[in-house]
Formats: structure tokens, C-alpha cells, sequence
């Protein structure tokens, strides 16, 4: 019978210790929240609905989203953006989620499992974390057409 460590564990045993991320191990989990009412004509394809700003080093744990039936066939992606709204992956964490759903879990809907721990500056694309917050956002992707709420839940760990 074998054992395999993982990262955090191998660190914890090396002789010195080595430090691990704050993100990966006793960092602090903080939350983000909210509902948005959405007006008629909020939901049409390629609006965006800014969720939230998450600090670019932070690891996101969890994104759970859902909205009211918004009408027609509505869907949206939810994704990564800057906060002078440029698109950085607009479905990093989902694509073509439906409207009129419970709210659900959708961090690993698009995203690999070997992006947990990942901070967000690297789920964005970026090879160094430029500082300060990126928005997670919803990107509309077919048109709903009515007005109706959104409500979402973001799970995050900050050194």
C-alpha cells in the first residue's frame, strides 16, 4: 500500500519546511454576494452583468449563480473581466448557463479541475498578477428579453 502527498503535505514534511501559498493553505475564505435586478432589455446577448470585484491573487473555491426565467432562450456565460470592462475569458467558470435555474455551483462547469488553487490572475490568462481586482461577471449569450433577478455566491481565499 502506497501514500502520495500532496503538495502542501510534501512541504509540511521537507526538512526545512517550505512555505506554502496563503491561497492554498490557512489563507482566509472571504465572500462575495449580491442580488441584481435586471431590467427588460438587461438580458439581451452580449450584455454583461458585473458580479463582483475579486482581488487578482485571490483562488476562487466557489461560483454559484442563477437567475428568474429572464424570457425567449436566454443563456449566459460567466466569466473574467477587468475593471475598465475588457473581457479577459468570458466563460472561465461557465458557458451557456440557462436561465430560470435554482442557484447552482458552476465553478468547474468550464473550468479544469486542475485549476483549483489557481489564482485568478491565472484563470484570466495572465503570467504575473497585475494587482488589484478583476470583476466576475455574467455575459448574456442569447436573448431573454424580460426583466427578472440574478443572485450569485462567490467563494474566495485571500492571503
Amino acid at each position: 500500500m502506497g501514500t502520495k502527498n500532496s503538495d502542501l503535505v510534501a512541504n509540511f514534511e521537507a526538512t526545512p519546511q517550505v512555505a506554502n501559498e496563503a491561497h492554498n493553505l490557512h489563507g482566509v475564505v472571504r465572500v462575495a454576494s449580491g442580488n441584481i435586478a435586471l431590467d427588460t432589455g438587461d438580458s439581451d446577448s452580449g450584455d454583461v452583468v458585473m458580479l463582483a470585484p475579486i482581488p487578482t491573487n485571490a483562488s476562487i473555491m466557489s461560483v454559484q449563480i442563477g437567475s428568474d426565467a429572464l424570457g425567449g432562450s436566454c443563456a449566459f456565460d460567466v466569466g473574467i473581466y477587468t475593471t475598465a470592462g475588457v473581457v479577459k475569458d468570458a466563460d472561465a467558470f461557465a458557458s451557456a448557463v440557462a436561465d430560470g435555474a435554482a442557484i447552482a455551483e458552476v465553478r468547474y462547469e468550464a473550468a479544469n479541475l486542475n485549476t483549483t488553487g489557481q489564482q485568478l490572475y491565472e484563470l484570466a490568462g495572465d503570467s504575473s498578477d497585475p494587482g488589484g481586482f478583476y470583476y466576475v461577471a455574467a455575459t448574456m449569450t442569447a436573448t431573454g428579453g424580460t426583466a427578472g433577478d440574478m443572485a450569485f455566491i462567490i467563494n474566495y481565499v485571500v492571503n
